[in-house]
């Protein structure tokens, strides 16, 4: 998640607020898509074939219009219902010393006792990797008889890993931009492995999209855009809600004008409540979504709140132990 100033990369901290800072940035919503091969003309009357990146994407499209609906039928009054406080926590809450070189944990503060529901992190910074007390964590929410929902960092493959799962998924492995797409539908595979492997349950896994220091995305957007669209095929096929944890700059910056459609978890930094729940505004959207969470930080700990609506509905987004 977002950096803290100290210049570590906590779960969901965040400096300074980068959501009102503009970005100089081309709209890649057309370049996010895969051009299918050459193809002889449609006969009239019928409708041209569509990529798949363009069917994926209506896929998600329609999973996250049926989602949105369901929540309006579903809704209990929670639209008036006070906002339900939260946290989140990953690899930095882990004991200080372990996992990779590059992500030391640092032992930082645990959740408050007031926090209703954690979102806990499943990796030690990019994807494949681990969060190395992910265990002790679900543990940790389970003996307190909390609500859990998970998080995953996504992030870009270097040669050799996707060398290794270009071809390992539901996209043409043969182009550059379906090997992508494969990679991180394998990320996701990983995740949900780890989950399975520590009893963790939850409806929803939020794709974390921002820059992943030490593990940077490429400066192709495009090729970004690829990654994340497997990823959400990932989770999805494996029968898992998905939403994005973000901001719309961070998310312009490394995935360019990409649009899933899907809820959003909008992060607010370093400010406060208030700001938090500004961000539940449309004012705030990231790529086309509705707002469920928003999150600040306060005494270097992940805050967040419910959105308005959400409140009622919490069983769609967390799990009760």
């Amino acid at each position: 998640m977002l950096v803290v100033g100290l210049g570590l990369a906590l779960a969901g901290c965040g400096a300074s607020d980068p959501e009102d800072a503009e970005a100089s940035t081309p709209d890649t919503s057309v370049s996010a898509t895969e051009l299918p091969d050459a193809a002889p003309p449609a006969a009239k009357g019928t409708k041209p074939p569509q990529s798949q990146a363009e069917l994926e994407r209506a896929r998600l499209r329609a999973e996250a219009q049926a989602l949105a609906q369901a929540q309006i039928s579903g809704s209990d009054g929670g639209s008036d219902a006070e906002p339900i406080l939260g946290a989140d926590m990953s690899w930095p809450q882990c004991p200080k010393g372990m996992g990779l070189p590059e992500k030391r944990t640092l032992g930082a503060p645990l959740p408050i006792d007031e926090a209703q529901y954690i979102v806990v992190g499943l990796t030690n910074g990019p994807g494949f990797v681990v969060n190395p007390c992910l265990a002790e964590q679900v543990d940790y929410v389970r003996e307190r008889r909390k609500q859990i929902a998970a998080y995953a960092v996504s992030s870009f493959p270097d040669a050799q890993t996707l060398d290794t799962h270009g071809d390992d998924g539901p996209f043409d492995g043969n182009t550059r931009l379906g090997a992508l797409r494969n990679t991180g539908y394998q990320q996701a595979a990983y995740n949900v492995a780890s989950m399975k492997r520590t009893g963790f349950l939850s409806p929803v896994v939020w794709i974390d999209v921002e820059p992943v220091p030490d593990f940077e995305w490429s400066s192709d957007r495009e090729a970004n855009a690829a990654v994340v669209q497997g990823v959400a095929r990932g989770y999805t096929d494996a029968g898992y809600r998905i939403g994005v944890y973000s901001t719309s700059y961070l998310w312009e910056q490394v995935v360019g004008g990409l649009r899933l459609g899907i809820p959003e978890w909008r992060a607010a930094g370093q400010t406060s409540r208030a700001e938090a729940l500004a961000r539940c505004g449309e004012g705030s959207q990231i790529q086309g979504g509705s707002a469920v969470l928003g999150q600040w930080v306060q005494d270097n700990r992940d805050m967040n709140v419910t959105c308005p609506g959400i409140a009622g509905q919490m069983e769609r987004w967390f799990h009760q132990y």
